[in-house]
């Protein structure tokens, strides 16, 4: 395998080849991390420098879609069933 095809991880320094750990890309910015720890800990550590409100709106955006999702499942499982 080729050096190009490896990434460095953000959190921890170890390297990885390509389509392994974990990769997060905002905009045209490409994030690499080797494990879900090393990518939850980035995580963390960025939503902690986000502005409280902006923050707030954003979680709450994310959980009422993830709430209609779970809705939507729920009618689909009462439906099944009666």
């Amino acid at each position: 395998m080729s050096p190009a095809n490896r990434y460095t991880c953000l959190v921890c320094g170890r390297k990885f080849p390509e389509g392994q750990g974990v990769t997060l890309e905002v905009g045209s910015r490409k994030y690499a991390f080797h494990s879900k720890t090393c990518a939850l800990k980035f995580l963390k550590k960025a939503l902690e420098n986000i502005e409280i409100n902006a923050l707030i709106n954003t979680f709450d955006k994310t959980a009422k879609e993830f709430e209609e999702v779970l809705k939507s499942k729920s009618e689909l499982k009462s439906k099944k069933i009666g």
